[in-house]
This record gives structure tokens, C-alpha cells and sequence, in this order.
């Protein structure tokens, strides 16, 4: 009976169970073509690494080969070529280690460090580089190739012992012990049987003792280059003060170390190289008279060597950061060693066996002999193909030893396999390491140095070493925190459509990342909705209402609610009652707290403008210091006044790793696109802001156009200020911040300030998010764009409201780079980021978009000469009249007026627009040429954006789009520059200012009352009879924080006419100033280009010249002014492009790590359901059977820098 009640309470109206569902997957985001992307991707990584490190060894041992003595590729008085090269191959890693530290200590503070590090680190550099040099020049070309492709794996020697030490020190029960030991025996074993080899076949052979002992000495010499690895694990579980002391010094003062230990390298490295040669008796000045033949095939070796190397390099840390490490990273580098192998040697054994059978005899013929007619008797001169005479040149590095001989091959063979099995087993650690998505290149390896020489151990001893126990599981379930996401959106007119984005957008969230039962803990959320002026007067009430927009929004939450608590019920399981939640009064309005289903909190927060400061960025400053200043902050002031250390509580606070996501009323966004831009601010401890790609939404021309500007802002813009500087701006529609970075001085504090000044109500209102963004980045701070997190946000879909919301974009933009720009030297100074060069690339971008209005008069007289066939003069005075007419218009003319006059020229201009690009398409197929200056920037522009778009592949379809954006950059560029400048004294909104839709009113309430006897909570809580809202109050703590927040930051203002008054004074005047010497500069450009085209003197005349290259007598005259103007846009575009380009590749890493963390979805789970960590082992679909078992329960642990290990 109990049962039948609670299903008659759940099932109040069993009549009414069908149910209209929103979308709720994510259909825009194509899954299955990135997940396609992701395989192709890993497949070629994991080739190429193989291919690069194959290609690096083995021109590596050629130039070796062609150093030996017995070859005769090069002859004898050629083999100082040969070291020369072996030497360069020793240098470039050096030379390009001390660039990258020379430019890190330009922009970035380098600290000296003290004598004791200096001399320790150059120490350790100099048996390492000696080692190198003397292995490599001296001991191989005089040993047999099978010997020096293994050798090299006996570089792992002092890591497997230090391996072991470090985990003694540990004390900790280990896994890794064991075939660390192994390691070790195996490797000295391998040393012990290359001695007996090499030794017992001729001990009257003293030579051969020294380049022998040489060899191993060297070798071992060698192996010290990763002792950093180590030393950090000893001196964490050391006692002792000198120790700790000095790892400290070495971890700060990293960058000039490098640029000491790298000048030192090529030092000693040349000091071997020069001291040999003579040593040898040979002379360097036969360097200088190589033939042609030689030079040539000795320089494409090196040249294969060192760019293999560093692409191999390269290709390797994109492996790792994508979360692959064992498919494209371990597996493909144990295998170069084999196949370097097979590939020196098969030949060998091919040559060798075409030659007896080519003797047509019937006695065999054994290797010795083989050697002393066909290798050491064969004519030096190079004939035909070189590939042979390699051959046999590797071949005449085995004829010391006796191939015949069981006894030499299972020496040999025994060394090899002893180094590399040893080898492997000291760099198995490698395999089971726990990464997380996009590491950081200096967590992956311990060195910035690779070593040419020996690529694929110097890529795997450098992977950072960790001491992994049994009871790793437990060991990081101790150390786990929980980062804290505030989701704050802010409302105002938003439709009931787009609060059904929102509201949907949040409870997926609380889907992805439950609170109840979570198998993830790596955040928890709460979603905060700052509803700016969200009552209204009430005839015959003395109590203040909530508005239809309010009371939509509540009827909204009711919906979704049940959507998501019944989506995976099945038909008599549907419940249509909604728990209890909680109503609250407030100081500044009302609160609406809901539990969502899977446990996590979404407030509504209705604002009063009559009791709290509205608009957008006051309802920021609210929920800024609602949420870090009184949720965050204080407690630990609490547990200060109990007397805890400061330190340790701003060691904690640090810690919190507690973040805003910037949300407007209206985004849409997936739970993978918040987690993406998590990966960025966790790992980069100094990134402020990230951003995601904005896609506008709706439908019209209006937003057609917005679509390809959106697209191209991101794919070029955006890209470029990330890749060689910073992001001006992350828009308040979808951005990602660090709470760390909003409490710096000088940020949150100085973001609350009133406006007193007129350039202040347009710098700090006009758009809160840029100016927020120029406070962190002046701070330090880094903001970032993460191409990989998608939010959709409604566009303006008529012509007015676009051009409103330009109107408030415009002038704040303009206002805020200037800051920046005016302060360049104290940002360069404080901020890493942003380089001087960079400032300057801002700066052509601002006198870009300043003389935007002139250029585009240039470019219509220049239509108006193809089409009208006047003088050129005459062409330029009649496109700058319209412009001029309608600048003046602006000042007289209400904004309605203007707006419907910049309508009607916008469809003249694009007429106009249609006739130069026709005209200019004419030109080309006209005179039969496109090397035309005019012709090549639309040719290499077109392909630009063309190429750009295919590296956006679901996005190529805005192609289409960029033919309407091109007749529309008149409109843009000079009809919306001229409204906005002459409209800057307008501060208002201008957008949303409208009543609410049909679609959008809420339901009548189910009570029959009269307005007089009820308040806005009764009104609330009879709006629907699915949900019941429990009315609570806040304690006297909370609600005095909110009566001191209003008096001291947000108390409303005050309607003084006269303040106001004088305020509109104050930005008209402002306007004026600003518009005059705006248009004063365009002005100024127009007369530059009106004389240069009268006076023709100055022009610079160039030949023209058909697809053939063949000049066709006529000359062009280009004016050199506009000419200067365009090269430099060109140039501009054309970094932009390289910019996209390089963060596209890094795009595709962050994406392919994602779904390679992302769990698998249990049986039974909704398919939607996106469940994801942010690090796990080295590859997730390694995991052993019994991994997989456990992973429901035990798999998914937080790091203390926020990462999940699995």
C-alpha cells in the first residue's frame, strides 16, 4: 500500500506522461569524424616517430661507418670530414638548447645560480660531453656496427643504478626494483662479453685495447647526462639541508644553467673534436678540398641526421602529450633500435650471400674471405648508385671479427641482446608512467636537451622518473583535492528559448559531473544565475513582483528539472513531482535555491534594482565577491583569527584551485567543452582566463554574417594572439577564470569601480569582459583560447541590434588595447606574454582598424574608376561625399534615423562590392595575368581563409557565408565605425530591450488570490503544482556580508539629475574629442592618397607580367602609401595564418588526449553521457583485464595539481 501511494504521489496526473524533450545531445560537435581523426592521428605519429628515430640512428652510424678506417666511401685523408660531421650532430642539440634558454631569458626572469650549482651541473656536463665526444669520434669508427648500434643502449648503466638507489631511499615497496637489478646485471654483462670479444681475438693488439676501453669508459661517462632524474627523488626522501638546497637552486636557476652547461657542451665537445683529428695524423685542411660527390653524400647524411633528430624530438613530446605514450612514444622507439639493426645488417647478409652464389661454385666460401676479395680488393672510385659501396663499407666494420666463428657470433650476439634487454628494463618505468592530458614539457623530461647521437635512449632516460609503489591507488587517493567550479551566468531579457539553452546546458552538467554517488572527484560545481532587475511594481500591492521574464525562468527550471530526472526512466517509472527546494529572501532581492537531480545546486539569484546596483557588470562584481570573497575567503580568515600561520593558509588558498566560468543567459555548451578548458588553467598555473569558440546562433543575413566573422576572429585572431602573445579579451559569454588570478591586487578591487569619468563608462561598462581581461593581463596574468571548447550564444538577428551591440564593442575595444598600449612597457616588464614585439602587432592592428573607413573609401574609388571610367581624383572625391554626409547625419539624426540610413547605404555599398570584386576578377581574366598587386592579395588571401577553413573541417561549410561577409565590410568597416564613434555618448545597452516573447510567458498561478494578498514568494511558489518551494532565510552572518557589500561596492545610484546631466556633457564632449581626431587621421590619409594620386610623380611604376612570367610592356602604377599599407596587412595576415596553423596542431593534441582520458561508458548509462578524467596511465586501453575490472570503484583519483590519475 505504501508503494501504491508513492507511485500515486509521483503520478499525479497518469493522463499527461507524454512529454516534449528538448535536444540534449551534443549534435554540432562531430564525434565520430574527430574520433576518426584520432586513430589516423596516433597511427602517423606513432609512424613518423618510428620512421624519424630509424632515420636518425642510421644516418647517425653512416657518418660513423665513413669515419671507419677500412672504408672507402671517403679515403683516408676524407675522414676528418666525416668526424666533422659526427661533431656537428653533437653540437645542434647544444646550439638549439641555448637559443631556446637565450629567448626564454629575454622575455622572463633568468636567476644566477650559486657557485656550488654552477660548478656541480658543469661537472656532470663535462663527463658527459667528454664521454659523448670520445665514444663517438674516437672508440666507434673503430668498432664493428653491430657493436655500435647496441653500445649505445649501455648508456642506461648509472640510470638502473640510481633507479635502484632512489627506491631504497624511498623506502616504499616497489614494483620496479626487481628489473632495475636486472637491468643493471644485464647491462655490465653486456660490457663483460664485448671486452672478452674485442680483447681475446688479438691481446697483442694494443690499439684495439685502448679504443675498447676507450668505449666502455666513454659509455659509462655518457650515462651520468640523466642523473637530474634521480637526483630530485634522492634528495626528497634525503635529510639533508645541502642537498634539498641545491635541487631548490637548480629548479629556479634552470634556464641559465642551460645556457652554461650547453656553451660548455660545444666547448668540450670541439676541444675533442679539434685534439683528435691531429692525434690521429690527419689534417684538417683536406676538410676544404672534398669532391663534389663526396660532399654531397656526406652533407645529405648529416643533414637527414640533424633534421630527423629534431623532428623526432618534436613528434615524440606530441606523442606524449596526447596521452599515447606506450603506441607512439615507448613502443615505437624500442622498436628503432631493432629495426636500425635489421636495416645495417640484412643488406650485409643480402650482398654477401649474391656474391657466392655469383662465384658459380661448388666449394662455399667463407665470411673472412668474402671480406679480404670483395670487400677490402673492390675499386674506390664511386660509380653508379651509392647504396652499395654503404654496404660494403658496413660490411668492413664486421671483417676484424670472424663471422665463420660460432664463438664470435654468440659474443656479439650476446652483448647486443644483454644492452638492449637491459635497456628496455631500465626504461620500463616509462611504460606504466601516470600523465595528464597536455603535460607540460618540463614534467615530461627532466632535460630540455635531446642527444642526436643516440635519440631514441636520450627520449626515454629523459622521461621524468617516479617511484611507483604498490599502493599507488591509495597513495594518490590521499593526496586527491577537488577543484571548485562557480558557474555564474548573468540575465536579464533573455527569451524563453534561450533560457532553455542555459538551464539545459547546466543540467547536463550536473548529469556529467553528479554529486551524488560520483565516480569521478576531480570538481564539483554549483551554478550561480545573477538575474539583473527581476521585479517590478504590482498594482494593489505594497510588495515588489517578480517580472514574466523571472517567473519564465523559474517555470523553465521547473521543465528541465523533469526532463532530466526522467530521461532514462521508462513509461510508468516517470515522476512529475519535483522534490522540495528552497525560496529565500534576501537584502538584495531573492534567491531560488534547486538541487538538481544528481545532487549539485543551481541558485537563482533575483536581483532588485531598487535595493542593488543592476546591470551586467555590477551583478560581476556581486557574485565576485559573494562567491571569493565571502565563500572562499572566509573561513580561512575564521581559522587566522584562531591563530593558524598565514603562510600555511595562502599555501592552502593557493591550493583551492577554485574557478569562475563566465556564462551569459543565453550559452549553450557541452560538459567536454568546460573540462577542456579545465586541462588549460590546471596546468598552466599562470593562466588567468581561457576561452572557448564562440559560434553564433540564429538565423537571418545579420547572423550569416556574424558566422564568418566569428570564424575568422577565432581561426586567425584569436589563434595568433595565443600563439605569440595573449588574448585581449574572453568574452563573458563562455570564459573560464582562476580565482587566484581575480584576487590579485589591482584586479577584482579595481574591476568594482564606479565609473566617474566619461572615458570610464566606456572602457569599464561598454565591455566589463575586455576590461577585466586588460586588468589580469596587466597583472601577469596569461588568458588563453582553447579552440577545442565549443558554446553557442544567440547573435543579434536584425540590423539594429547588431548595430547597437557594435556600437558598445567598438569604442571599449578601442579604449582597452589603448591602455595597453600605453602601458606596454610596464605589461612587457610584468607579463612574460606579451613580448615588445607583440605590442607591435597590436599597434598595426589598432591603426588598422582606425584607418578602416579610409581604406575602404580608397578601395570604392577605385570601383568607381573601373566602372564610371574617371579620373582617378574625381573617383576619390565622390566615395568620400556619402561617408561624409552620413558622419554628419549621425550628430543631428536620432539613432533609429541613422541606423535606417546606414541600412539603405549598406545595400548601395554591397552593390558596390559585388562591381570590385567583379572588376577585379575582370582585370585578371582581361589582361590573362594575376601578378598584379591588386590580384595577388585577393588570389593569396583567398587562399589563405580557403586553407584555413579546411583546417577547420566541421566548420568549412561558413566558407559559404564569406562572400555575404565581403559585401558586407563597407557596412562593417566604415558605416558601423562611423555610428559608433558618433554615437559614444550613448552608454545604454541596446540590446534585449525588448518585452518578452509569447513563447516566454509564464503560466497563470494555480491559486485563485487576489494581488493584494500575496508577495512574490506566494506568487512563486503557486506558479506551478510540480514544484514546491519551501520559503527559508539566510543567517545573520551571510546577510550582513550582503548590507555591508551594498553599502560599500553596490548601493544603487543615486538619480541625480544634474550628476547625470553633467555626465552626458562630459561624453558628448568626450565624443567629439575622440570622433574628431578620429576621423581627422582618415582625413589625413585621404589627402596622402589624393595627392600621390594627383601628382603621379609618386608613383612607383612596375612591369607587368603574364602566367608565364613573360613581362608584356605595360607598366602599373602602384602608389606607394596604400601599397606600404597593404604589404603590411599582408604581412600580418600571413603571421596570423602561421599562428592558426601551430595552434591547430596543438588543438589536435588536446583533443585526441581527451578521448584517449575519457572513461568508457558503462552498460546501461545514457548514451549522451560524456564521462571524463583529465590524466590517466600512459595509454587507457593498456589497462589489464583486472584494471578494468576494478576501474568502477578504485580507478579515478585526484593529483594535489588537480589531475585525475587512473
Amino acid at each position: 500500500m505504501e508503494g501504491d501511494g508513492e507511485l500515486e504521489r509521483e503520478l499525479k496526473r497518469p493522463w499527461d506522461t507524454c512529454r516534449e524533450v528538448p535536444v540534449i545531445e551534443d549534435e554540432r560537435t562531430p564525434w565520430k569524424m574527430i574520433k576518426l581523426l584520432r586513430i589516423l592521428t596516433l597511427f602517423v605519429v606513432a609512424i613518423i616517430v618510428f620512421g624519424l628515430a630509424l632515420c636518425s640512428k642510421t644516418s647517425f652510424l653512416l657518418l660513423i661507418t665513413l669515419s671507419h678506417d677500412g672504408t672507402k666511401t671517403l679515403s683516408s685523408d676524407q675522414k676528418p670530414l666525416a668526424l666533422l660531421c659526427i661533431g656537428c650532430t653533437l653540437f645542434a642539440p647544444s646550439v638549439l638548447v641555448f637559443l631556446k634558454s637565450i629567448w626564454k631569458a629575454c622575455y622572463k626572469t633568468s636567476k644566477l645560480p650559486r657557485l656550488t650549482t654552477t660548478a656541480l651541473v658543469l661537472f656532470s656536463e663535462l663527463l658527459v660531453s667528454a664521454g659523448v665526444a670520445v665514444l663517438t669520434i674516437v672508440a666507434m669508427p673503430h668498432l664493428d656496427i653491430v657493436t655500435n648500434v647496441t653500445i649505445l643502449n649501455g648508456v642506461a648503466v648509472l640510470s638502473s643504478l640510481l633507479q635502484i638507489v632512489a627506491q631504497c631511499t624511498a623506502k616504499a615497496m616497489n614494483r620496479f626494483l626487481l628489473p632495475s637489478i636486472i637491468a643493471l646485471i644485464l647491462i655490465l654483462l653486456g660490457y663483460v662479453l664485448f671486452l672478452v670479444l674485442y680483447i681475446t681475438k688479438d691481446p697483442t693488439d694494443i690499439k684495439m685495447g685502448i679504443w675498447v676501453g676507450l668505449a666502455v669508459g666513454a659509455s659509462v661517462l655518457m650515462s651520468f647526462n640523466w642523473w637530474e632524474n634521480y637526483f630530485r627523488l634522492i634528495c626528497e626522501n634525503d635529510r639533508s639541508n645541502f642537498l634539498k638546497n641545491l635541487l631548490k637552486d637548480m629548479t629556479k636557476c634552470q634556464n641559465m644553467l642551460n645556457i652554461l652547461s650547453s656553451l660548455f657542451r660545444i666547448v668540450v665537445t670541439a676541444c675533442v673534436l679539434g685534439a683528435y683529428v691531429p692525434l690521429a695524423e690527419m689534417d684538417w685542411d683536406t676538410v676544404t678540398s672534398i669532391p663534389s660527390r663526396e660532399a654531397r653524400i656526406i652533407g645529405i647524411i648529416v643533414g637527414v641526421q640533424l633534421i630527423s633528430s629534431a623532428l623526432c624530438h618534436w613528434f615524440a613530446l606530441v606523442a606524449c602529450k596526447m596521452h599515447a605514450m606506450r603506441r607512439c612514444f615507448v613502443l615505437p622507439l624500442y622498436l628503432a633500435s631493432l629495426a636500425v639493426m635489421a636495416l645495417l645488417i640484412i643488406p650485409v647478409i643480402v650482398y654477401y650471400q649474391d656474391y657466392r652464389t655469383s662465384l658459380n661454385m661448388t666449394e662455399s666460401i667463407n665470411f673472412t674471405s668474402y671480406c679480404s676479395v670483395a670487400v677490402e680488393g673492390r675499386n674506390q672510385t664511386l660509380n653508379g648508385s651509392v647504396f652499395p659501396h654503404l654496404v660494403l663499407d658496413v660490411t668492413q666494420t664486421l671483417c676484424f671479427l670472424d663471422m665463420s666463428k660460432i664463438t664470435d657470433i654468440g659474443l656479439l650476439t650476446g652483448a647486443a641482446v644483454s644492452w638492449w634487454i637491459g635497456f628496455v628494463l631500465s626504461t620500463l618505468y616509462v611504460w606504466h608512467l601516470n600523465i595528464y592530458r597536455i603535460q607540460k614539457t618540463q614534467d615530461l623530461f627532466v632535460r630540455r636537451l635531446y642527444e642526436g647521437a643516440f635519440i631514441e635512449q636520450s627520449l626515454l632516460l629523459n622521461t621524468r622518473y617516479h617511484i611507483q609503489t604498490k599502493d599507488k591507488r591509495n597513495h594518490f587517493k590521499e593526496l586527491a583535492t577537488t577543484n571548485t567550479v562557480y558557474l555564474c551566468a548573468t540575465m536579464w531579457h533573455e527569451t524563453y528559448e534561450e533560457m532553455m539553452n542555459i538551464m539545459i546546458s547546466i543540467f547536463r552538467l550536473d548529469k556529467y559531473r553528479p554529486k551524488i554517488e560520483p565516480k569521478v572527484n576531480d570538481f564539483t560545481f554549483e551554478a550561480h544565475i545573477y538575474f539583473d532587475d527581476a521585479f517590478e511594481n504590482a498594482k494593489g500591492s505594497q510588495e515588489r513582483h517578480l517580472n514574466e521574464y523571472a517567473k519564465t525562468l523559474v517555470v523553465i527550471i521547473t521543465e528541465v528539472y523533469g526532463i532530466f530526472k526522467n530521461i532514462d526512466k521508462k513509461l510508468f517509472g516517470i515522476q512529475q513531482q519535483i522534490p522540495d527546494q528552497r525560496v529565500i529572501r534576501t537584502p538584495y532581492g531573492g534567491r531560488l535555491v534547486v538541487t538538481m537531480p544528481h545532487g549539485n545546486n543551481i541558485i537563482v539569484h533575483f536581483k532588485d534594482k531598487d535595493l542593488i546596483r543592476h546591470k551586467k557588470r555590477w551583478s560581476q562584481v556581486m557574485y565576485l565577491y559573494y562567491l571569493l570573497g565571502w565563500k572562499l575567503m572566509t573561513k580561512y580568515y575564521s581559522r587566522r583569527q584562531l591563530g593558524e600561520e598565514e603562510k600555511t593558509l595562502r599555501a592552502e588558498i593557493q591550493k583551492q584551485n577554485t574557478y569562475v566560468l563566465a556564462l551569459d543567459g543565453d550559452t549553450d555548451f557541452q560538459p567536454a567543452a568546460v573540462m577542456l578548458l579545465m586541462d588549460r588553467l590546471k596546468m598552466y598555473p599562470r593562466v588567468g582566463a581561457a576561452c572557448g569558440r564562440i559560434h553564433p546562433t540564429g538565423s537571418g543575413p545579420a547572423v550569416w554574417f556574424q558566422k564568418f566573422e566569428y570564424a575568422v576572429s577565432h581561426w586567425l585572431q584569436k589563434t595568433a594572439e595565443h600563439v605569440f602573445g595573449c588574448v585581449l579579451c574572453s568574452p563573458g559569454c563562455f570564459s573560464l577564470f582562476r580565482a587566484e588570478a581575480l584576487m590579485d591586487d589591482n584586479v577584482m578591487k579595481k574591476f568594482s569601480t564606479k565609473s566617474m569619468q566619461a572615458s570610464h563608462y566606456i572602457q569599464y561598462d561598454q565591455g566589463e569582459d575586455r576590461w577585466l581581461c586588460t586588468l589580469l593581463l596587466k597583472q601577469g596574468w596569461r588568458v588563453e583560447y582553447n579552440a577545442a571548447s565549443d558554446a553557442y550564444t544567440n547573435a543579434p538577428q536584425d540590423f539594429k541590434e547588431l548595430y547597437n551591440q557594435r556600437k558598445r564593442w567598438g569604442p571599449s575595444t578601442m579604449a582597452n588595447v589603448v591602455d595597453i598600449l600605453g602601458s606596454s612597457t610596464v605589461i612587457s616588464k610584468r607579463n612574460p606574454s606579451m613580448s615588445k614585439p607583440f605590442m607591435l602587432y597590436q599597434l598595426f592592428a589598432i591603426v588598422s582598424a582606425v584607418l578602416a573607413p579610409a581604406t575602404i573609401c580608397l578601395m570604392a574609388a577605385g570601383s568607381l574608376t573601373f566602372v564610371l571610367e574617371i579620373d582617378s581624383a574625381a573617383a576619390l572625391i565622390l566615395a568620400v561625399i556619402p561617408p561624409a554626409v552620413y558622419l554628419g547625419l549621425c550628430f543631428k539624426l536620432k539613432t533609429d534615423t541613422q541606423i535606417t540610413i546606414a541600412a539603405v547605404l549598406s545595400v548601395m555599398y554591397a552593390f558596390l562590392m559585388l562591381i570590385v570584386t567583379m572588376s577585379i576578377i575582370g582585370s585578371m581574366v582581361r589582361d590573362e595575368t594575376i601578378l598584379t598587386p591588386s590580384s595577388l592579395f585577393v588570389v593569396i588571401m583567398s587562399i589563405i581563409y580557403i586553407v584555413t577553413a579546411v583546417m577547420h573541417p566541421q566548420e568549412i561549410s561558413l566558407v559559404f557565408y564569406g562572400f555575404l561577409y565581403i559585401l558586407c565590410i563597407p557596412s562593417a568597416y566604415l558605416l558601423l565605425t562611423i555610428y559608433s564613434m558618433a554615437n559614444m555618448n550613448s552608454i545604454s545597452w541596446g540590446t534585449r530591450e525588448t518585452k518578452p516573447a509569447d513563447g516566454a510567458a509564464a503560466p497563470p498561478a494555480t491559486s485563485q488570490q487576489t494581488p493584494k494578498q500575496k508577495g512574490w514568494v506566494t506568487e512563486l511558489q503557486n506558479l506551478s503544482s510540480d514544484i514546491k518551494l519551501q520559503e527559508e532565510s539566510l543567517n545573520e552572518e551571510e546577510e550582513n556580508f550582503w548590507k555591508e557589500l551594498q553599502e560599500k561596492y553596490l548601493q544603487p545610484l543615486p538619480n541625480d539629475k544634474e550628476e547625470q546631466k553633467k555626465m552626458q556633457n562630459d561624453l558628448r564632449e568626450l565624443r567629439n574629442k575622440i570622433t574628431f581626431s578620429f576621423f581627422f587621421v582618415n582625413a589625413l590619409w585621404l589627402v596622402s592618397a589624393f595627392i600621390f594620386e594627383v601628382f603621379e610623380t609618386f608613383s612607383i611604376p612596375i612591369e607587368k607580367y603574364d602566367l608565364s612570367l613573360n613581362g608584356t610592356g605595360e607598366n602599373i602604377q602602384i602608389e606607394p602609401l596604400g601599397f606600404m599599407f597593404i604589404l603590411g596587412f599582408a604581412v600580418s595576415v600571413f603571421l596570423q595564418f602561421v599562428g592558426m596553423f601551430y595552434h591547430r596542431v596543438y588543438t589536435l593534441i588536446h583533443y585526441v588526449a581527451f578521448l584517449d582520458t575519457e572513461p568508457k561508458r558503462q552498460k546501461g548509462e545514457d548514451k549522451t553521457a560524456l564521462q571524463d578524467d583529465s590524466t590517466s596511465n600512459t595509454d587507457s586501453s593498456y589497462m589489464s583485464e583486472e584494471e578494468e575490472d576494478e576501474s568502477d570503484e578504485e580507478s579515478f583519483y585526484t593529483d594535489p595539481h588537480g589531475g585525475t590519475l587512473v
